[in-house]
């Protein structure tokens, strides 16, 4: 074993090089090379052949399979137009069989190669001795769309061996089965380096678009779960600071209740000790619990969570912003749960920001409903007007909108509406044991 790892280390980095080579030459033509790989239809819900009627575009899709056919038809015309000179009853393969190779690249692309080098001397021996040895005007026409065809279908990688190993293929050919004068290695050379340079340009082009729409794709899903953690965060923070007020009362006023009371039995003082002690219990749990969500810059604010009684300052602040809004509230007026009341405030401060971006310059609605089961938001806007333009967002505004009416067992919609405008509604039940509280 440290024989081994011995000629493993002394063997040099130029010995390594063409090891990785071979190997790379190994797996693009010989691994598979019998491989089944239909040519799978083209994408035709994006570019230009997407403004196809719909009849049509079903069809498009066997576009690429045309063109190779029709190369075909033209490498099969080339070897008729030759076939006067091919020799005995074996000349018709000089037409049909370059143009079966091509065909081939349809299903079988690697093997197609091989077909169209391994048949060369053949077709050029039939053809009678042409001064393209050892090229026939069809095989050579043959081998350059197989070359085509093949770097299209496969990686950039592929296209270079397969014109090393053309070329390798010409000077054997040239050197060893030199028949007849001339030849037309060097031009074929020439023309299947432009093309293969072609097509690997633009398969590295297609690729990176691939890659860069993909990663697009990623961002834009990373970048909505992040903006719904850190919705859903806040939401937990805001949570956080209205129960642990709550479970502080509660700790007070259990330990505050016996000395109201001259003279309380043991069994009431102990009662108020028991509250209390779970109250802090559930307090510290609280804060162990939920706040883990905090960052660490993050202090409770000194003030009080806003409620629906805070609304008309919203209101004012949103008209000296230039929103026209109006605020209407139906129903009897009551105290709600805080945590619904600081989610209603939300959503109707979400809604207004979202008009003031989206829809510069329209008038706005705020609808307040209490109604007997619950608590009922409609926000509505009309188009936009006058020459500020609306500054588009991610629609994340909506998804904490969501966040919110969920986590409280409510529903919500948003949706556009017909005048041009947009409208937000949401429902919030609370039971009467919940509004008593």
């Amino acid at each position: 074993m440290t024989q081994t790892q011995s000629t493993e280390t002394s063997r040099s980095p130029e010995f390594r090089l063409v090891q990785v080579a071979l190997g790379g030459l190994r797996q693009e033509l010989f691994h598979d090379a019998f491989a089944y790989r239909p040519l799978p239809r083209m994408e035709v819900n994006s570019g230009p052949t997407r403004f196809l009627p719909e009849r049509i575009r079903a069809y498009a899709g066997l576009l690429p399979h045309a063109v190779v056919a029709f190369a075909a038809l033209i490498v099969f015309a080339i070897g008729m137009d030759r076939f006067h000179g091919a020799i005995g009853s074996f000349g018709a393969l000089t037409a049909f069989v370059p143009a079966a190779i091509v065909l081939l690249t349809l299903v079988r692309p690697v093997l197609a190669f091989w077909a169209a080098l391994g048949t060369a001397p053949f077709v050029g021996y039939l053809a009678g001795y042409e001064s393209g040895w050892p090229w026939a005007a069809n095989s050579l026409a043959a081998h350059l769309v197989v070359l085509v065809v093949v770097a299209a279908r496969t990686r950039p990688r592929t296209a270079a061996w397969m014109w090393l190993v053309t070329a390798g293929y010409c000077l054997f050919a040239e050197t060893f089965l030199g028949i007849g004068t001339g030849s037309e290695s060097v031009p074929l050379l020439f023309v299947a380096a432009l093309a293969l340079l072609t097509v690997t340009v633009f398969q590295v082009r297609r690729q990176a678009t691939r890659e860069v729409t993909a990663q697009q794709t990623v961002t834009a899903q990373e970048r909505s779960k992040r903006t719904l953690l850190e919705e859903r965060t806040t939401i937990a923070r805001e949570l956080h600071d209205v129960v642990a007020h709550h479970m502080s009362v509660v700790a007070i006023q259990a330990e505050a209740a016996p000395y109201r009371v001259e003279n309380p039995p043991p069994e009431l003082e102990q009662a108020f000790l028991t509250i209390r002690e779970n109250a802090v219990a559930a307090l510290t749990e609280l804060r162990r619990i939920l706040g883990v969500v905090r960052a660490e810059d993050y202090e409770a604010p000194d003030a009080p969570q806003p409620t629906l009684g805070d609304l008309d300052a919203l209101v004012d602040n949103v008209r000296e912003a230039g929103l026209d809004v109006t605020k209407t509230v139906t129903g009897a007026v009551r105290e709600l749960p805080q945590g619904v009341e600081l989610s209603a405030y939300r959503i109707v401060q979400e809604a207004l920001s979202n008009v003031l971006r989206h829809a510069p310059g329209a008038a706005a609605k705020v609808e307040v409903s209490y109604v007997l089961g619950g608590l009922g938001l409609r926000i509505a806007n009309g188009p936009a007007r006058g020459l500020v333009k609306p500054s588009p967002g991610a629609g994340h505004g909506i998804t904490g909108m969501r966040e919110r009416v969920t986590m409280l067992g409510g529903e919500m919609t948003a949706e556009a509406t017909d005048d041009g405008g947009y409208e937000v509604t949401a429902f919030v039940p609370v039971s009467r044991e919940e509004a008593a509280q």
